[in-house]
């Protein structure tokens, strides 16, 4: 290999760069990076146009040749967000509807009266529910879309862009939709070309039985009001133009005779991420608050408006590049609809689209977790008020497979989002595990008696509380997370503000584990210590010992708190007692009668061999204790092995990520591509698989297709492990490379464990040239081409690496 050490990661700046990086930081100054809805001062504009050139910005489109129906928003609308207040639009020429959320708008509370069986209640009332903040439209008499021609729509990923154009009369209508951070509004803007004009009315209007009420100065309309558990939250629209007339039309907007046309919308909350103060804030009145953000939006020209928010949102979107190969010309041709399901029928790689599935599934993280609760079940975006499982926060997989891209993708300031809400729950959390995780009725209770730290329950909410079942390894696994994030970033800062997460963890854990004889293959018996009463999510006895899955994540937690102590220099004699319980942890072992990583400490399965979760395999991955490396020894990676094709090829989108992602581990290329391809499928009548608007779906009874975005970002993570897996020391190019992108590709901007960022490319399935840039590693050895390499990097260093074998 041949090494050249460069300057620092791109101190020379693009104009452009420069401009938008100014911008984001208004924007971050404005709103204080804070997940509540509040008053700000005006962001700074960009002083020069940051806008993508027409073929720039083709390269991370995607476009349709007909609207969403107001009636399957969920699959046909296109997403829009600004991290807290999003949007689906239909983009119908006749009546354009927004389905308008705010992430914090939630019913229940606290929940914290546990059942007769010592369980949380799990309802809409109690535990509580994400829930639309409201419904806009804009109706245009005579655009229907029987009368247009050329329509078409389009999703530009890399500015946060919706629009629409279509042709009636000669005349060129357009309309474009985007989600503002810096002015916290989302913009509707109106245009045309030729002698044509608009004419119509605009109307918001709640969900939850709200009035609204207009007023001429603006003018505005807007309603506010509180749910039932306090909260109180407010919308509000506005409208103008340069050219027609806008006024009142009882409590409408409505326009006349306007060649353009610009909506403003605001809302929000009074949610507050704090546990002292009960999760609100009193001073905050949302309905006026919402009427002022509309209302000195549109004080702005659109143009200003719009490059303040292109401008925040490239620098958001941030230089990550995926070329996975050249598609065809006839593929080319194709809407993104019809390339899905051409993908799928005709069962032709279409490298193209597989690499924009990659980057929706960024776009999607950008435009919903950015300063504020982070993603749930359906991320940012609904289309009614009562989603499955109250589009809660799972956190036996889903909350965290949300957050698996984040880092490899370029996309580490949305992991904050996670890591925010983690810390803002932890005072409800430790109270309520500290007085009722050790009630007599809760089957999952330490039977040792002791109490220490805090745990979860499988759902959780934004108000500190629980649902469904206790899940006591819960802790264990957002821990992973939360270190795994330090890990690509080496953030010291970051490591102190979360380390009493993974010390609280640490202290129920030391707590639960129960001791147990165990006899190995050579008839030694000896003392370990084991997980206490639990279930392997969400199958099997719901009172087993030393489930595989909690010993897994026991494991990797207590190692990543011994690396916190070590890095931060913090709690040694602590460390030394979680050393010793580490190093008396049950490991799992091979059933002699499945020949299958065992889940239930038993050589006897006890579940369903196919089933969605992947519990057993978590030291596969996320965790990465088994390795096809000398590391592991045969008969667990054979286990492992056998046990990941015993679950099959074909479950939900979220199951086949996960799935894809085991395999990318065991470097099986061609089965970790098939899973992708799997989620690809277009969905048929609720199905599974990608939706027209590219949202996976997940059949949740015949017929029945409900939306679960985690399945798009574990999707999007498949795609990035087959390229790179990393873990501190090690960074391995092109493990699992399938040969559908074997001919030529490139990735730049990939997050690589140990604190740096990739850029590589391919031919003929060998890597060509890599560089490697520090973010606070100072050293790794990169395994390339059947090479290796020994690093050592200065933060804020790059080396590139040629010849590569």
């Amino acid at each position: 290999m041949d090494i050249q050490h460069t300057e620092s990661l791109d101190n020379r700046l693009s104009r452009r760069g420069f401009l938008a990086l100014t911008a984001a930081a208004g924007a971050a100054t404005a709103l204080g990076g804070l997940p509540a809805f509040t008053a700000s001062a005006a962001p700074l504009r960009p002083t020069e146009n940051p806008m993508l050139s027409a073929a720039q910005a083709a390269k991370n489109q995607l476009w349709w040749q007909a609207p969403g129906s107001s009636a399957s928003m969920i699959q046909q609308g296109l997403p829009v967000g600004n991290g807290r207040l999003g949007a689906l639009t239909s983009n119908d020429p006749a009546g354009e509807l927004l389905m308008i959320t705010d992430d914090t708008l939630w019913t229940g509370g606290r929940n914290d009266t546990l059942q007769s069986d010592g369980q949380f209640p799990y309802s809409q009332d109690d535990f509580g529910t994400f829930t639309l903040l409201a419904q806009l439209t804009v109706d245009i008499p005579g655009h229907d879309l029987s009368s247009a021609n050329d329509y078409r729509r389009t999703l530009d990923m890399a500015q946060g862009l919706v629009s629409a154009s279509y042709e009636i009369s000669g005349v060129t209508y357009q309309r474009q939709i985007f989600a503002s951070r810096p002015d916290d509004v989302i913009v509707l803007h109106f245009s045309q070309q030729g002698a044509g004009s608009y004419t119509g009315t605009v109307s918001l209007t709640g969900t939850h039985g709200e009035s609204t009420t207009a007023d001429s100065a603006g003018p505005c309309a807007s309603f506010g009001a509180s749910l039932a558990n306090g909260l109180k939250y407010g919308a509000a629209v506005t409208a103008y133009s340069s050219t027609g007339k806008v006024g009142l039309s009882g409590t409408s907007l409505s326009f006349n005779g306007c060649k353009d046309l610009t909506v403003v919308v605001s809302g929000g909350t009074n949610y507050l991420p704090d546990a002292a103060a009960n999760f609100r804030d009193p001073s905050v009145d949302p309905e006026p608050l919402a009427r002022s953000k509309a209302l000195a939006a549109a004080r702005q020209s659109v143009t200003a408006l719009l490059h303040t928010h292109v401008a925040d949102f490239l620098a958001a979107f941030g230089e990550f590049g995926l070329d996975l190969g050249t598609s065809s010309a006839a593929q080319r041709g194709l809407d993104t609809w019809g390339r899905v399901q051409a993908r799928w029928q005709n069962n032709v790689p279409d490298p193209e689209l597989e690499a924009a599935y990659v980057q929706f599934g960024r776009y999607l993280m950008v435009s919903g977790s950015r300063g504020s609760l982070p993603l749930n079940l359906q991320g940012l975006w609904l289309d009614g008020n009562a989603p499955a499982w109250m589009a809660d926060y799972h956190t036996d997989i889903n909350i965290e497979m949300n957050y698996w891209m984040a880092d490899r993708a370029g996309l580490s300031d949305c992991f904050d989002a996670f890591a925010d809400y983690c810390l803002a729950q932890l005072p409800s959390w430790t109270d309520i595990t500290q007085r009722l995780f050790n009630t007599p009725t809760n089957r999952y209770r330490n039977s040792s008696g002791k109490i220490a730290g805090w745990t979860v329950a499988i759902s959780t909410n934004p108000y500190g509380g629980g649902g469904w079942w206790w899940h006591p390894a819960g802790n264990a696994w957002l821990c992973l997370n939360l270190f795994e994030h330090y890990e690509y970033t080496q953030d010291r800062a970051y490591l102190d503000k979360v380390y009493p997460l993974i010390k609280g963890a640490v202290e129920f854990w030391e707590a639960r584990l129960i001791t147990t004889t165990v006899t190995d293959a050579s008839g030694t018996s000896y003392e370990v210590l084991i997980a206490d009463s639990d279930w392997s999510p969400e199958q099997g006895p719901l009172d087993a010992k030393g489930i595989t899955y909690a010993q897994e994540l026991v494991w990797n937690l207590f190692g990543h708190y011994l690396t916190a102590t070590q890095v931060l220099g913090r709690d040694t004699d602590y460390s030394k007692t979680v050393d010793g319980l580490r190093e008396r942890l049950y490991l799992p072992v091979v059933s002699p009668t499945t020949g299958w990583l065992e889940e239930w400490m038993t050589p006897d399965n006890l579940g369903d061999p196919q089933h969605r979760h992947l519990s057993p395999l978590i030291g596969l991955f996320p965790g990465d204790r088994i390795r096809p490396d000398n590391s592991t020894a045969k008969d667990i990676l054979d286990g492992a092995t056998n046990l990941l094709i015993a679950r099959g090829m074909n479950s939900f989108g979220w199951a086949n990520a996960w799935r894809s992602l085991c395999w990318a581990r065991l470097k099986n290329a061609e089965k970790a591509y098939q899973l992708v391809v799997n989620n690809l499928k277009p969905s048929a009548n609720g199905s599974n698989g990608t939706a027209v608007n590219l949202f996976d779906i997940y059949e949740l009874s015949p017929g029945n297709g409900i939306f679960q975005i985690e399945a798009n970002f574990g999707t999007s993570s498949a795609v990035i492990e087959m390229l790179v897996y990393s873990r501190p020391g090690h960074a391995e190019l092109l493990p699992a490379l399938p040969a559908a992108w074997a001919a030529s590709g490139s990735v730049s901007g990939v997050g690589v464990r140990g604190g740096f960022v990739a850029d590589f490319s391919w031919r003929n399935g060998k890597v060509t040239q890599a560089t490697l840039k520090s973010v606070g590693g100072l050293g790794t050895t990169v395994y390339a081409n059947g090479t290796s390499r020994q690093l050592s990097i200065r933060p804020g260093e790059s080396v590139t690496l040629r010849n590569l074998g």
